[in-house]
This record gives structure tokens, sequence and C-alpha cells, in this order.
């Protein structure tokens, strides 16, 4: 039988008898197996005066929700900073408040405001996520930190996060006594559910106190899952008592204009300051209480910051991620072979955030771009959602002719439906067309079917076979892959075969190498030592990654070695040894004056670094490698994620990378020197900018951003853009634009 966090007493409210806490869901919908928590949403009369202060009667009339466990250090145990939570609602409006207490109030770490900022993760905080469809896989996350520092996210199959979805919603806080109080109001039209009054939905919420680097939950998170354990939906307790108002056929209207100046002295025919302006909208309609349709006229996408630089020093393509709202929302919909699953540490040992040797099959960043030209957005369609069982992602769009860059209006399709099936685990497939090849005259088209299985809390089994159609690209045109992954807290193992055959062209996706099997292994050791109080966690883990081309040639083997050292203090360090072979077919021009000619390599590099919390004032990670490179050496020295906070207004975050090679055929040196300075005003209003060096393509751009969020949902954006060529001792102008945005939201 659930435990019931609470008692089951009555209490009256205005002129209604309220029950805190039922000791158990109604008879017709138990909790899921393994699920031993359940809690009781609180009706009230009239709204809340939302003001994080907590002196309303129903905090003291309501007993709260408490016992929260953690998860790190101790897991299993009670939470030394312990939580008060309570889950209320009235006609419009869910609401999450909650006591945040600390022992030693005076350490408490609150050092952003910036809205969706990754800066709030080394922030004081509380999330909550909520399992609408209580389907144990997806979930809306929102998290709250004691500035006022908001932070909304999704996260789909348990593994996806959605970082850069946004909906209307707000907190308050305080700050008390013995630590801090917050107050969440989400309304109802934010959210997608199931239809009926009577709602069951799955919740959990985080407290995170980071002085001491402490986790808790309230309802338990396996420790294997680490900084993940709020995408662990699955473990969310079973939320009962909610009443919910019918969606009916709720209606967003968002409208924008928008005016420019432009100037481009690097065109084939120059000019300055060239005076736009435009206008277009977008709608959200309420299909269904879970499908939801979008559909945007003459988009644009001037508000976005510009993309963040990279070195290339590999023969293959980079990923840079998705920024545009349009796109994101229900992105992880569209994920396929179960996407890009993060892993803890990997940045700091690779210096990668995922793992991109599966293709992705729908990368939306090939619609509206291409060969670095922006191509207008004439208009577009989405529907998104669940349907019983079924998730549904269907998308729609045509993008405009660009005569000047050869580019011809072109229609993208995409259609991704996944069931649910057993617990956790999903099989579904994937449409998708581009009317217009980039590779011969006709339409592209991928067809795909996927497996997504999770076993247990940490074993899970990612599978697909897809093939592409493309004219004058026949046979030899399919990919599949079987991943195999357990990630226990104490153990871990990873087994991969993944096949992409030579004319495999996902043109509506990305494939960062083509013609190639690759059969992948790891393992891995992470001890907890108990008699070294400053040490939280050891890990050891080796792996072999061997990758040949169709006819069966070796073209790379790469066997890695790497040791992590987690303190207490949630600092890490780290050393890597990577023995690399690389056979090249054809020559590597590596920069536009020294070219690799074709040959086997071998060659053996070592990384080692420190990377401090993000709760210090100063944090991010200092790197360097070093080793041998395609018969010459390498050396880099890197800081990377860097976070300074010189108030909880005032941020900088800068990056450095600095590569000196000595190759036989010549040498050359590489400088990326980054930083962005953000100054937030309040939660809903901030200033950033972002300056950029490259030495690679001698450009210097900067992008500044004036951000406010005027009322919720609705939001104006001054955004200023420039790039120099720094080819001359004093940078030259290429480019630059001035845009103003206002958007208004409207619900119906």
């Amino acid at each position: 039988m659930p435990e019931t966090r609470g008692s089951g007493l009555p209490i009256a409210l205005g002129s209604a008898l309220i029950l805190v806490c039922a000791p158990a869901p109604p008879a017709h919908a138990q909790p899921a197996p393994g699920n031993n928590v359940s809690v009781r949403a609180i009706r009230l009369d009239a709204p809340l005066q939302l003001d994080g202060r907590l002196d309303e009667a129903v905090y003291r009339a309501a007993p709260p929700i408490t016992d929260f466990i953690q998860q790190e250090p101790d897991s299993g145990q009670l939470a030394t900073e312990q939580t008060e939570a309570w889950v209320l609602f009235d006609e419009d409006t869910l609401y999450i408040a909650a006591r945040c207490r600390l022992s030693e109030p005076d350490r408490i770490v609150a050092n952003e405001m910036k809205r969706d900022s990754p800066g709030m993760f080394g922030s004081e905080s509380l999330a909550v996520v909520l399992d609408t469809f209580y389907d144990r896989r997806n979930g809306f996350i929102f998290i709250a930190n004691p500035l006022g520092g908001m932070f909304d996210a999704t996260v789909t199959n348990e593994r996806t996060p959605n970082r850069d979805w946004n909906t209307v919603w707000d907190a308050r806080t305080s700050r008390s006594e013995d630590g801090w109080t917050v107050e969440i109001a989400i309304p109802f039209k934010s959210l997608r559910y199931r239809p009926g009054p009577t709602q069951l939905w799955g919740i959990n919420m985080q407290r995170r106190a980071v002085w001491k680097n402490e986790q808790s939950f309230l309802s338990p998170v396996p420790a294997s899952f680490g900084m993940m354990g709020m995408f662990k939906v699955s473990s969310a307790a079973t939320l009962t008592g909610l009443e919910a108002p019918s969606a009916g056929i709720p209606i967003e209207l968002k409208p924008y204009a928008i005016a420019d100046a432009t100037s481009d002295f690097a065109a084939a025919a120059p000019f300055s300051n060239d005076i736009g302006g435009a206008f277009g909208a977008d709608l959200k309609i309420g299909v269904t209480q879970g499908l939801t349709a979008d559909l945007t006229y003459n988009t644009d996408f001037a508000q976005v910051e510009v993309d963040e630089q990279q070195v290339n020093l590999t023969r293959f393509n980079l990923f840079f991620p998705e920024k545009r709202e349009f796109f994101l929302e229900g992105q992880g919909i569209f994920d396929f072979g179960g996407g890009q699953r993060p892993e803890p540490n990997r940045f700091f040992v690779t210096g990668e955030a995922f793992a991109l040797d599966a293709p992705i099959l729908f990368f939306s960043r090939q619609i509206g771009i291409e060969d670095g030209e922006t191509v207008p957005i004439d208009g577009g369609g989405r529907l998104t959602g669940k349907a019983g069982a079924f998730s549904i992602g269907l998308l729609n769009v045509q993008t405009g002719e660009a005569p000047g860059a050869g580019i011809d209006a072109t229609n993208f399709t995409v259609v991704r439906i996944k069931r649910d099936v057993l617990r956790r685990s999903s099989v579904g497939g994937i449409f998708t067309r581009r009317s217009v090849s980039t590779e011969g005259a006709g339409a592209n088209a991928v067809y795909g079917l996927d497996g997504v299985f999770s076993f247990y809390d940490d074993l899970n089994v990612n599978t697909y076979v897809a093939r592409t159609e493309t004219p004058g690209m026949q046979g030899d045109d399919m990919s599949y892959r079987t991943e195999l992954h357990y990630s226990g807290d104490r153990w871990g193992f990873t087994a991969d075969r993944l096949s992409v055959g030579a004319n495999f062209n996902p043109e509506i996706g990305f494939v960062r190498r083509d013609d190639f099997r690759r059969n992948y292994g790891s393992f891995r050791f992470s001890p907890r030592p108990q008699g070294i109080a400053a040490v939280r966690k050891f890990t050891w883990e080796g792996s072999v990654d061997y990758i040949t081309d169709g006819a069966g040639r070796l073209e790379t083997r790469l066997q890695r070695g790497q040791f992590v050292t987690e303190l207490e203090s949630g600092d890490l360090l780290f050393a890597v040894a990577t023995d690399n072979y690389e056979f090249l077919k054809q020559p590597f021009d590596i920069t536009d004056d020294v070219t690799i000619p074709v040959g086997g390599y071998s060659f053996v590099n070592y990384r080692a670094g420190y990377s401090l919390a993000q709760q210090k004032i100063v944090s991010g990670g200092v790197a360097v490698d070093f080793g041998r490179f395609y018969g010459g050496d390498k050396t880099t020295l890197s800081y990377f994620r860097g976070r300074v906070g010189v108030t909880p207004q005032l941020t900088l975050e800068p990056s450095v990378s600095f590569n000196w090679i000595d190759l036989p055929q010549g040498s050359f040196s590489t400088e990326l020197v980054a930083t962005r300075i953000t100054y937030t005003l309040t939660p809903r209003m901030f200033v950033a900018a972002l300056v950029q060096y490259n030495s690679e393509d001698n450009a210097l751009g900067s992008n500044i951003r004036f951000r406010w969020e005027y009322q919720p949902g609705s939001e104006l954006f001054v955004v200023y853009t420039d790039e120099r060529d720094t080819l001359n001792p004093r940078p030259i102008l290429q480019n630059r634009a001035f845009v103003v945005k206002l958007t208004r939201l409207f619900r119906f």
C-alpha cells in the first residue's frame, strides 16, 4: 500500500471541508509498481496572494509534506536540510509552496537571477516535476531559487531534456531566519493533461542545498541518476485529489512586429543601414487536452542568440544545437532511437556533452539554414502531444527562395509516432521528406522504426533501423543500431553496434560521418569510499571504439581510459589517456595551409584537469591536453564552462581554448576566446553580451541582447550583432544589424 505524506485530517477553508492528504489514490487508478509515495492536493476557495511569504491560514492548518529523502550524498537517508511543502489549487491555477530550512542560513548560495540560466544549477533551489499524463515517462519541470530566479523545461522518455521550452508561470520567494520560502503558480492553461475533471498525476520535488552539495527528493530517486535525477519521472509520487478545469479549446495568439537596420560591407553589392520591418504571428490551438497544434506565419528568429564558436580539428561535421523557439517545444517527441543521452562527467573528460556517432534523423536546424545562409520561413504547422498511449509529432514547414544563394523554395515534412509499451518503454516510427533534395533532382525521404526499452532503474536498450531515398543514390542506404546500456551507481557498461551506409542520407537530419560500421564497448567502476572524508566518488572507466568502413577496412580505433575523482564539495579531478588510430582515405585539409596526406596514423594523447563546482563564485574547468597528433604533436590548454558570479545580478561566463599543433607538413595554432556578460535587472529582464574571437575564421563577433518579459509570455527584444575581420591590425567591420522586436501573447 502506498505511503501517505501528511495525515488524513480534514480542515475547513472558507465553507469547504478539505481533506489534506488521502490514505490512497482512487481505487480505479492505483500507483505504478514501485511507487510508494502518495500526496493529495488541497483545494482553495480563492487564489493565493503570490508573495512567497507562506503567511496564509492554509499553511498553518494543513500539515506539510515532509521527510524528503537524500539522493546525494547518503542515498536513501533523510535529508539533513529538510523541506516542508504543500500542493494547492483553485479553479485556474496549480500552486506549489515550500519552506526550505537551512541549518546554517548564512551559508545559503543564491547567485543567479536570470531566467533559464544554467547557473541556476549552482544555486540553492526547489524543483518540481509534473507528470500530467501519469505515464511515468514524460514531465514538465519548474525550478525556483531564493532570488526569484526561474527555470522551466520538459523531459521526454526520462532521458531527453528540453531546457529551452518556456511557458507562462510565476514564482515568488522570501528569506526567513531558518532558510527561505517559495510559492509557485502554474496556470492549468500552461499544461497539457488527460480529459476529465478528476486528475491523477505524478509529482516529485527536488531540493538542492548546494552549500553542502546535498540533493533530496520528495519521492526517492536512485543515486545512479546523479544530476539527471529530476528526469526520473517513474520515481515520482502519485498526486491525488486534483480537479483540473476542462481545457475546452485553448487558443494562444502571439503576433510580433520587428524593425531593423542592417549593413553588409562584404556582400557582392555592399550596403549600409538598410532599414526594414516585418510582422508575423504564432498560433497555438489545443486540439484536444493532449494534442496541441502550432501554426506560424512569416517566422522570424532575430531575438535568438548567435551560435557559440567552435574549433574543429577533426575531419567530421560540427554540431550546433537548435535555439529557435518554434522548433523547441515538443522537441523530445521527434527524438529517434533513444535521442541524445547526456552522460555525467562526459564533457569534462572528452570535451563533448553528448555522443554524436549515431545519425539524428530529424535535426530542425536543417530548416531555414542552408550552406550557412539564412533562408526565409514563410510558414508552417506542427501537431504534438499525447493521444492515449501514443505520442504524436507532425511537422510541415515551407521555406522561401534565396535566389542570391541559389536556394529554391522547399517543403519539409516530418511524421513521428510512438506508442508506450511495458512500464517505461516505447516503439515507434518516423518519416521525413524534403521536397528539394540537396544531392539530386527530386525529393529526399527517410523511413525508420525504433524501440526504446527501459528495464528496472538503470538498464536501457535502444534500437532502430532506417532507410533513405535520394535521387541518384541507390543501394547501401540503410542504417541500424542496437545499444545496451547499464548505468548503475557503482557499476556501468555499454555495448553498441551501429551501421551507417555510404548512401544513407537523411537531409533533414545530421550525420557526423558516413559509410561506417561501429562496435563500441565500455565498462565503469564507481565506488564511494567510506574512509576518505573529502571524496564522494571515484570513477574508473575504460572503452574501446572500433570503426571500419563498408568494405571492412579499419578507419578509427579509439581506446580510452579515464579516472575521475568527485569531491564532497562538487569539484572534479580528472585524467584521461587515449590511444587513437586514424586512417585517412583522402588528404585532410586541417587548415588552409596544412594538409595531412593519405595514410594510417597512430597517436596517444593525455588530458588532465580540474573542475570547480557550479555553486562557487568562480566555477568551470581547466584542462591541458598533450601528446602525438597525425605524426606530429599537439598541446591544448582550455578553460570551459567558466562562470564568475560578480554579484547576483552580474555574471561573466568566459571560455578559452588554445591549440598548438606541430606537424611534418607545417605548424600552426588556433585561439578561441569568448565571454558572455549578463546583467539581470529582474528575473524577467536582462541584458547580455556575447563576444567571441576565433582565429580559424579570423573573426571577432559580438551579440548584445536586451530581453524584457513585460508580462508573462509577452516580450520586448533589442538586439545588436556585428562581425569584424581580424586579418588587419585594426579589425574591419564586415556586417552588423540592429533589431527591435515586440511580441504580445493573447490567451483565449
